[in-house]
Protein backbone atom coordinates (compact mmCIF):
# COMPACT_ATOMS: atom_id res chain seq x y z
CA UNK A 1 0.00 0.00 0.00
CA UNK A 2 1.42 3.45 -0.88
CA UNK A 3 2.65 5.85 1.78
CA UNK A 4 0.26 8.57 2.96
CA UNK A 5 2.36 11.69 2.35
CA UNK A 6 -0.30 14.02 3.86
CA UNK A 7 0.29 12.68 7.37
CA UNK A 8 4.09 13.28 7.42
CA UNK A 9 4.88 16.33 9.56
CA UNK A 10 1.54 16.22 11.40
CA UNK A 11 1.30 15.97 15.18
CA UNK A 12 -0.88 13.74 17.27
CA UNK A 13 -1.40 12.20 20.69
CA UNK A 14 -0.86 8.55 21.60
CA UNK A 15 -4.04 6.65 22.46
CA UNK A 16 -2.11 3.41 23.11
CA UNK A 17 1.55 3.32 24.22
CA UNK A 18 4.20 2.34 21.70
CA UNK A 19 6.56 -0.46 22.71
CA UNK A 20 9.64 0.35 20.65
CA UNK A 21 10.86 -2.74 18.80
CA UNK A 22 8.23 -4.84 20.64
CA UNK A 23 5.35 -3.40 18.65
CA UNK A 24 3.18 -0.44 17.74
CA UNK A 25 0.77 1.72 19.66
CA UNK A 26 -2.00 3.90 18.28
CA UNK A 27 -1.96 7.63 17.57
CA UNK A 28 -4.73 10.11 16.81
CA UNK A 29 -3.32 12.49 14.18
CA UNK A 30 -4.72 15.88 13.15
CA UNK A 31 -4.79 15.65 9.36
CA UNK A 32 -7.03 16.64 6.44
CA UNK A 33 -9.19 18.95 8.57
CA UNK A 34 -10.01 16.27 11.14
CA UNK A 35 -8.44 13.50 13.19
CA UNK A 36 -7.56 9.98 12.08
CA UNK A 37 -6.17 6.98 13.98
CA UNK A 38 -3.00 5.17 12.82
CA UNK A 39 -0.81 2.38 14.15
CA UNK A 40 2.23 4.18 15.58
CA UNK A 41 5.77 2.81 15.58
CA UNK A 42 8.68 4.39 17.49
CA UNK A 43 12.29 3.44 18.22
CA UNK A 44 11.79 3.86 21.98
CA UNK A 45 8.64 3.10 24.00
CA UNK A 46 6.35 6.14 24.41
CA UNK A 47 3.55 6.49 26.97
CA UNK A 48 -0.17 7.08 26.44
CA UNK A 49 -0.87 10.79 26.04
CA UNK A 50 2.55 11.64 24.61
CA UNK A 51 2.48 14.27 21.86
CA UNK A 52 4.25 12.92 18.78
CA UNK A 53 5.35 14.05 15.32
CA UNK A 54 4.81 11.77 12.34
CA UNK A 55 8.16 11.36 10.56
CA UNK A 56 7.29 8.62 8.06
CA UNK A 57 4.30 6.78 6.61
CA UNK A 58 4.49 3.01 6.22
CA UNK A 59 1.23 2.90 4.24
CA UNK A 60 -1.74 0.78 5.38
CA UNK A 61 -2.53 3.39 8.11
CA UNK A 62 0.83 2.90 9.87
CA UNK A 63 3.28 5.67 10.75
CA UNK A 64 6.64 6.19 12.43
CA UNK A 65 6.60 8.78 15.22
CA UNK A 66 8.94 10.60 17.60
CA UNK A 67 8.13 12.43 20.82
CA UNK A 68 7.39 16.08 20.08
CA UNK A 69 7.47 19.23 22.20
CA UNK A 70 6.22 22.37 20.49
CA UNK A 71 8.28 25.25 21.84
CA UNK A 72 5.48 27.65 20.86
CA UNK A 73 2.94 25.93 23.13
CA UNK A 74 2.60 27.66 26.48
CA UNK A 75 4.25 30.88 25.34
CA UNK A 76 6.62 32.94 27.43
Amino acid sequence: MPADEAVIGCTGRLLISTRGSEGPGEVLVRVRGGSEAFLAWSEEPLAVGTTVLVIESRGARQVDVIEWTDSLDGGV
